[in-house]
Order: C-alpha cells, then structure tokens, then sequence
C-alpha cells in the first residue's frame, strides 16, 4: 500500500507552480495551510470523474430514457444540462485560480534575495494588475490602496454571484416543473366525466403522469442544487484564501521591492 501511495503522490505536484522551490526555501506563501487552488483544482477533477462514472451507470440501467420518457416537458434535461454546463465552467474558474496562485507565488518569490535580483515578475491575471498598480502607486508616495483593493475582490468574487445564480434558477426550474405536473394533474381531473371502474388502470396512469412530473423535476433540481452547491462554496472559499494571502503579501512582502526602488 505504501509502494502505491508513493507512486499517486507525485500527481498532485503536477499543477504546483513551476517557481515554487524544491527544498530549503520553505513555503512561499505566508500561510501554506490557506485552501489551495491546486489543490481545489484536483478535487474537482476528481468530482467530475465520479459523476461521469454515475452518468455511465445510469445509462446502463436505463435511467436516463426514463427520465426522457417520464418528463415529456423536457425540464428534467435543462437542469441536467445547466448543471453540466456549471459544472465546466467551475472547473475552468478553478483553472484560472490555479493561475493567479502562481503568480502571487512568483510575486512572493521575487522578494527573497537567495532567488536573484528583486524585480516583479511578468505575468498576467487579477492578482498581477493588484501588486503592480501597488508597487506604482508606491513610487509616486501614494499609499491609498482601498480602490485597487476592491477591484481585486471584484474580480476574485465577482463570476461566482452568477454562478450562485444559475444555482438557483435550478431549483425555480424544479418548482416550475411541479407547477406544470399539477396543473397536469389538475386538468386531467377536471376533464373526467364519470369513473368507469373497468378503466381504471387507464385512468390512474393518465392522473399519476403530471404528478411524475411534479415529483420528477423537483427531484432533479433539488440534488443538482446540492451539487453545483458544493462547488461553488469550495470555490469561494480558495477566491478567500488567495484574498487573504494577496493582501497579506502587499503588506508584508512587497516593501522589499518599493524599498529596492528607493535605493
């Protein structure tokens, strides 16, 4: 078991950013035990690959045709697929995470005089434009960083309030489908005439259909609210995390580039 572990543990070291030191140089964040976006990133690999491998199963039990047949409003595949859709698109967020982590990295690396002269790295991305538009404001003497602040926040959190959003429009779209089957449902029994006991059988699967329907869709928009959910508060919280360490370095680690360009 231990021959296993040690080959599965050099795969989580594949996203780490290249500038990271491979030894002796210690963590190059202030708070190394802050939640990764590496580490979210492979979570979230590893979510996608587990819900793949249920939508397989389903397909071979014959889930999904049921629930084609079942839903003949089509609702049950929106949500189905706005959650697909979401779920992406969290990947690439997580992606683009991943991004801006290396680049406070390299950023945090460029202050320590044992990696080279101390100059700020060329790169892009939210955190960047932050640290940069400090370290010029800082030349000038100005040091009122409230603005470029918020604009960072903006754009570490700004894409996850549609995203909580579509979350959930899922759960309205469950609600109109329970609209729908009851009014169905309403409408098949208030166009019965008389109850005929030898169509019985007929008569229950034309009534049971619009509840289906109801309970079908609410369903669905329930669990794909619950798991689009989960994603997106393990999101938010490395935006936080990356945050914190982003503000924490402009006020720790980068007077030693505003004090370089003072000399």
């Amino acid at each position: 078991m231990n021959a296993v572990a040690r080959r599965l543990i050099p795969l989580s070291r594949i996203f780490q950013s290249r500038v990271t030191p491979a030894s002796g140089a210690g963590a190059a964040l202030p708070h190394p035990l802050a939640p990764s976006p590496e580490r979210f990133f492979l979570q979230w690999l590893c979510f996608v690959g587990v819900l793949m491998f249920a939508a397989y199963l389903c397909w071979r039990a014959n889930v999904w045709g049921v629930l084609v047949d079942a839903d003949p409003t089509g609702i049950t595949m929106m949500i189905i697929a706005v959650f697909c859709a979401s779920t992406l698109w969290v990947g690439l967020r997580a992606w683009r995470l991943m991004r801006e982590r290396q680049v406070l990295e390299a950023w945090a690396l460029a202050t320590r005089p044992q990696y080279g002269p101390a100059q700020p790295p060329a790169a892009e991305g939210a955190v960047h434009d932050y640290l940069a538009g400090l370290l010029q404001k800082s030349r000038r003497d100005d040091h009122d960083n409230i603005q470029l602040t918020e604009v960072l926040a903006e754009r570490l959190h700004g894409p996850s309030e549609s995203a909580w959003w579509v979350n959930g429009i899922q759960i309205k779209l469950g609600l109109l489908g329970k609209v729908i089957g009851f009014s169905i449902l309403a409408i098949d029994i208030s166009n019965m005439q008389a109850f005929d006991p030898s169509q019985s059988a007929s008569l229950l699967r034309t009534l049971t259909g619009g509840l289906g329907i109801a309970l079908l869709t609410t369903a669905v928009g329930l669990v794909a609210n619950m798991l689009l959910g989960v994603q997106l508060v393990r999101m938010d919280r490395c935006g936080d995390g990356l945050l914190a360490d982003a503000l924490e370095f402009a006020e720790t680690g980068l007077s030693k580039l505003t004090r370089q360009d003072a000399a």
